[in-house]
């Protein structure tokens, strides 16, 4: 049984320099061969707000980078820009970055659909677009679009490790799935059906919800009535923390898995409760800035210095921000690699060699390796089970559960 659901208008301001972030922005000084431009475009408004931190985080980062003397002598010009969550406004805003900013190189724009809708252009002119903030394995087809790179673990992949959990543990129980209604969670959903093979017949509902949606409340109510042992989420933290507090205040206690992008003790364990939240299974390959078994964590104690020097906001617990970082660390150990070369050819071959190089703030074990032939960074995760305070690991790391995906 399947149940679409209806609008709400959900929006989070973004706290972000309207300066740095405007669409009507343009290079504030001349380019030169003493700098590296690179391109970025992201939500700071509309409904994906949520995760205009990331590129938030990553100027800031870019602006350590320079404090600290730039890259083989070159400084970094990170122009960012605000397309409103709209596919539309990506594409005219990553032409104007590349035919007026003359950017080295896009990296990390957020969402499938912006980085879906500009990379036929980019790779048509040669611009490498690296990093996407996106899990979708169309964005890191070597062979088909050799100018553009993922970077994080596929959404596909990740769902098939919720269902190859579900099937070790609990292979008998009724299931049920809260899904948002956009390619981001269609990918993650397909994941878990592929994963799940006969025992999709175990799924007793799924219910698709929009980002605006108002009825979370009756979806959960819905859910609750199967019986159902197993609750999967599959969106935002913003609405996974709804989603939380609902079920905890209609006494439902069922096994209760959710997605990596919503798996943030700051941004949705807390605001549902911590006591509330305790049990939540999810899959991780970052750090959590908020979870106190890294206080002492020697790279998060260099996230947190980089967050008071450097990025002035409210919370340093964002784990968007944290994702920012990581991936700006990433794309830094690219441009080091060039060495004098900044040409786009051989910023894209070094993005296409990285062997097992680890972000400082990944978990342990999770490692980058590219080739000419696989563009899909990181293809590692790990199950994690939150206890009221913390984030739990249990299992080893996964890796058998990826495609190999990227080659095609």
């Amino acid at each position: 049984m399947r149940v679409t659901g209806r609008l709400l208008f959900v929006s989070i301001a973004a706290a972000a320099s309207l300066g740095a972030m405007s669409q009507q922005q343009h290079s504030e000084q001349p380019a030169s061969d003493k700098e590296i431009r690179i391109g970025n475009v992201m939500p700071y408004s509309g409904p994906l707000s949520e995760f205009g931190a990331i590129g938030q985080a990553e100027a800031a980062y870019f602006d350590m980078v320079n404090a600290r003397g730039g890259i083989n002598g070159r400084k970094i010009r990170f122009i960012t820009r605000d397309d409103n969550s709209d596919p539309a406004s990506a594409l005219e805003l990553t032409r104007g970055l590349v035919e007026k900013d003359d950017v080295h190189l896009m990296f990390g724009s957020f969402g499938t659909p912006g980085n879906i809708a500009t990379r036929w252009y980019l790779n048509e002119r040669k611009i490498p677009q690296l990093f996407v903030a996106s899990g979708d394995e169309d964005l890191s087809q070597a062979k088909a679009f050799p100018w553009t790179m993922g970077w994080q673990p596929s959404f596909r992949s990740e769902g098939r490790i919720y269902a190859n959990y579900i099937q070790a543990y609990y292979p008998k129980k009724k299931i049920v799935v809260l899904w948002q209604n956009d390619q981001f969670g269609r990918l993650l959903y397909k994941g878990i059906q592929e994963g799940l093979g006969d025992l999709n017949r175990q799924v007793l509902v799924d219910i698709a919800f929009d980002m605006t949606d108002e009825h979370l409340d009756g979806h959960v109510s819905i859910l609750k009535r199967t019986g159902a042992d197993v609750f999967i989420f599959l969106g935002v933290p913003s609405t996974a923390a709804k989603v939380i507090k609902l079920a905890a205040s209609l006494k439902w206690r069922p096994v209760f898995i959710v997605n990596d992008a919503s798996a943030s003790i700051a941004n949705a364990m807390a605001p549902a409760g911590l006591e509330n939240s305790a049990g939540v299974v999810s899959a991780a390959f970052l750090k959590d800035p908020s979870d106190p078994a890294w206080k002492d964590d020697p790279a998060m104690k260099e996230w947190f210095a980089f967050m008071d020097k450097y990025h002035h906001v409210e919370s340093t617990n964002n784990s968007a921000a944290l994702y920012g970082y990581a991936a700006a660390e990433a794309l830094t150990q690219v441009l080091k690699q060039c060495g004098d070369d900044f040409s786009r050819d051989n910023i894209m071959h070094q993005a296409a060699s990285l062997k097992s190089y680890q972000p400082s703030v990944a978990l342990p074990n999770i490692r980058m390796s590219t080739s000419p032939e696989r563009y899909l960074p990181i293809r590692q995760m790990r199950l994690v089970q939150f206890d009221g305070r913390s984030w739990q690991p249990f299992g080893e790391v996964i890796e058998t559960a990826f495609t190999e995906g990227a080659a095609r």
